[in-house]
Formats: C-alpha cells, sequence, structure tokens
C-alpha cells in the first residue's frame, strides 16, 4: 500500500487477525441492507444507510449529535479504529468513511475489495448480529472543506474548478434518466452538470472490487483532466455515494488536496429549476 498517499486500506488478510481486537470495530455497510443478516464477518456491525445513516425527514445525513449517537449506542467510540466494508464494490462503505471524515473521525480504514472478495476466500462469515456496550462518539463540527453544496457547485461553473461525473455513460448523456428500483434517486432532467468529465466510478477497481495502483489511478484521472495541476475538483453521481468512492480514491489514495463530494449529486441538480444541464458527450 505504500505507493497510496494514505494508509487508510487494509487487506482482508489483515482484518482476518484483528477479528479480536477490541480496538477495532467492523461496519458493514451495503446498497442492500439485507445482505448482513445473511451472512457478515464475525463482530461487523451492520448499518442500514436508508434508515441509520439517513434523516428520516429531510433529504440529508444525520447531524453531529445524532451521528454521535448512532455510533456510540452500536459500541462504537472515538478511540475506535473503524473498518468499513459492504457490497456493490463498497460503495456505501466509501460514502459512510467519508461521512466519518466529515464529522471529524480520523482513524477510519476501508477494507480492499468488497464483502464478495472475503465470502469468495472462502473466509469466515456468521449471522449472529454483533452487539457491544454503549461508547461515548463525539462527532466534531462538519468538515465543509471535503463537502460541496448547490451553491458552490453552481459558483463554480466557467471556473478552476473540475467537476467529475462518476455515473454510468448512459446517466452522463441523458439516455438513462431513472432506474428501476431506484426511486430515491429520481431526477427530473437527464443529463450532466456543464463541463463535468465522465470518469465512471468503477473504472478506479479491478474485476474483485480491490483498487488499481496508484499509478494507474493517476493516470486515468490525469488523462480525463480531473487532475490538472492544482485545480479543486468535485465529484457526484446521483445521491454521492458512488462519487464518495471517487472522492476516495482522489482525495485519500492520490493525495489531491482539495476534492470535495457533491452528496446532493443529480438527484437534487436534476430537479432543481433554472440550473444548466448538458447532454452534450463528445
Amino acid at each position: 500500500m505504500s505507493d497510496y498517499a494514505k494508509d487508510v486500506l487494509v487487506e482482508t488478510e489483515w482484518l482476518e487477525q484483528h477479528l479480536d481486537d477490541e480496538n477495532v470495530r467492523i461496519v458493514e455497510v451495503d446498497e442492500n441492507p439485507a445482505l448482513y443478516a445473511d451472512a457478515h464477518i464475525p463482530g461487523a456491525i451492520g448499518f442500514d444507510w436508508k434508515k441509520d445513516l439517513q434523516d428520516q425527514v429531510k433529504r440529508d445525513f444525520l447531524g453531529p449529535e445524532a451521528f454521535g449517537e448512532l455510533l456510540g449506542s452500536r459500541g462504537i467510540s472515538d478511540e475506535h479504529t473503524i473498518v468499513l466494508y459492504g457490497d456493490r464494490n463498497n460503495w456505501f462503505a466509501a460514502y459512510t468513511y467519508w461521512y466519518l471524515k466529515y464529522y471529524g473521525h480520523q482513524d477510519v480504514k476501508l477494507l480492499n475489495g468488497p464483502r464478495e472478495k472475503w465470502i469468495a476466500e472462502d473466509r469466515a462469515t456468521t449471522a449472529e448480529v454483533a452487539s457491544y456496550e454503549p461508547q461515548s462518539f463525539i462527532a466534531q463540527p462538519g468538515d465543509e472543506s471535503i463537502r460541496a453544496r448547490r451553491d458552490e457547485v453552481l459558483a463554480a461553473l466557467g471556473q478552476d474548478v473540475n467537476l467529475v461525473d462518476v455515473r454510468s455513460p448512459q446517466e452522463f448523456s441523458g439516455e438513462l434518466i431513472s432506474m428501476a428500483g431506484y426511486e430515491q434517486e429520481g431526477a427530473q432532467r437527464g443529463g450532466h452538470i456543464p463541463g463535468a468529465a465522465s470518469v465512471p466510478w468503477a473504472q478506479a477497481v479491478k474485476e474483485d472490487g480491490t483498487f488499481k495502483t496508484a499509478d494507474e489511478l493517476r493516470e486515468l484521472y490525469t488523462g480525463k483532466g480531473v487532475i490538472d495541476g492544482g485545480a479543486p475538483i468535485i465529484a457526484y453521481c446521483r445521491i454521492g455515494e458512488r462519487s464518495a468512492h471517487t472522492w476516495f480514491v482522489l482525495h485519500e489514495l492520490l493525495g489531491q488536496d482539495d476534492v470535495k463530494n457533491y452528496d446532493g449529486s443529480w438527484t437534487e441538480w436534476g430537479s432543481m429549476v433554472g440550473v444548466p444541464v448538458e447532454k452534450d458527450v463528445s
């Protein structure tokens, strides 16, 4: 892992050796939360990204007090090393990583590879729900240096800011507006934010869901104009989970200082009145 900018990944072998480490809390966050009940890494705490990690009234994630209460109630303290993993090549695990960083928890890692990799390697799983004594977790004020909001994105148009759309080419072109089963990600219009580069998030990983080398990743994002000197970068998708994965690659693995995740993403942008939209993919 020495070729990456930061020590933020752990391998399956390392995690297997730390299953009983009291200083470590393993957390599974899946796009399909039902998977946790079927099988998970022993000792892993399961979070439902819709029910646990999102405000149930407004479209936003939890405030710092509620977030701290959630983690503390599940046995996670400020002192724990948190290791995250999940399905879909760690979409929501990366989102939760970004979420934890936003609220100031520094000792957090991402498993290099999704739950499918752990299972494919025939490592231990269980259906037993992990239970720990409540702990104290104090969330810090949100770190706005890693989160972009709609007004900032609008102000960035035509400026020295590199936007990267990490959705599929069909979403980027506007050919695909909505997807069955993803009603919570609906938008009124298809297309992309003007000036955005199209770099689908999955181009950053290998077939088994582990990350490509730092050199391969740097070549990918430099070639698409995303990494361009010291220009700020804003990543987006539909609701912020795939773009959190790309934020992780750019900010944590490649060490780009000024990278933000626009978690409002296309669900917000594609439904706002009067904002510019492009469909040109040339």
